[in-house]
């Protein structure tokens, strides 16, 4: 009698966890580089029989036992949760350290205590000792940054000097070329993980590239996050309606059909 309860509790902490990814993507509508989550619902059962299916177990379940809880079989379940990384609009900033890479499958390498992570916010700085680094202060790797010695690692701007960057990553001081920046393209991009403060880890650095014709990075933009506020909310406004109607349902089954139940039940123990 309790298994619509039971769906819709399911169904509605389903719809908390959607509600978490979208206004997380709403707290970074602004923010440089950012890339959108979003999440696929499946029903319990489908999500169940594509994990059955990958295990090393047979199946020793009497075939009929699939038929006892069909109700909670269909409780919508979070399926996968993914990155969306289409590029976001660029706005022009004039700042000579602002770069923005216009592909969708290339990221700046930045060194971070953790390792090398890719990035796409290119607002980059310049710190105390005349590196180029990242929001954070991660310094920004370039080409070849795997025979340099751990502490000079990165690309050093001499004070006073004009920086140009040029479409595929080539750094010019006063004119003069001095680096490149480690233009990275993984294998496969549905691999990264996104780890926070705009960062993303690939499974192994064997996995990116250093791209040297990348025809992408542009100097005095920046990239900006690509989520749609208006979508957004749309989907907020959604959620939350599911929400109450989930509600409704489990109040109903406690309040109303329970209540009825243990008045029929008293009435024929009588």
């Amino acid at each position: 009698m309790n298994n619509g309860y039971y769906q819709a509790t399911g169904a509605m902490v389903t719809q908390f966890n959607r509600l978490n990814v979208i206004t997380n993507n709403l707290a970074n509508v602004n923010t440089i580089g950012y890339k959108r989550d979003d999440v696929v619902i499946g029903d319990f059962e489908r999500i169940f029989k594509q994990t059955q299916d990958e295990l090393p177990l047979k199946n020793h379940t009497k075939d009929a036992a699939k038929y006892l809880n069909r109700a909670i079989d269909r409780v919508p379940q979070i399926s996968e949760e993914y990155t969306d990384f289409s590029s976001g609009g660029l706005k022009e900033s004039k700042n000579a350290l602002d770069f923005a890479i216009k592909r969708d499958d290339l990221f700046f390498l930045v060194d971070t205590p953790n390792g090398e992570r890719l990035t796409k916010n290119g607002s980059f700085s310049i710190d105390s000792e005349g590196f180029l680094v990242s929001k954070e202060g991660y310094r920004v790797l370039g080409t070849g940054y795997e025979t340099q010695p751990a502490a000079s690692r990165g690309i050093q701007i001499t004070q006073g000097s004009q920086i140009d960057v040029d479409k595929n990553g080539n750094v010019y001081l006063d004119g003069d070329a001095v680096a490149k920046m480690f233009i990275a393209q993984p294998r496969e991009i549905r691999d990264l993980e996104k780890i926070g403060d705009n960062l993303f880890k690939a499974k192994s650095m064997n996995e990116l590239s250093d791209i040297a014709d990348a025809d992408s990075v542009v100097q005095g933009f920046a990239q900006m996050s690509n989520v749609n506020a208006v979508t957004e909310m749309v989907g907020l406004v959604e959620t939350q309606r599911l929400v109450d109607m989930y509600q409704k349902v489990m109040t109903s089954h406690m309040d109303d059909l329970n209540q009825e139940a243990i008045s029929k039940i008293a009435k024929v123990g009588r």
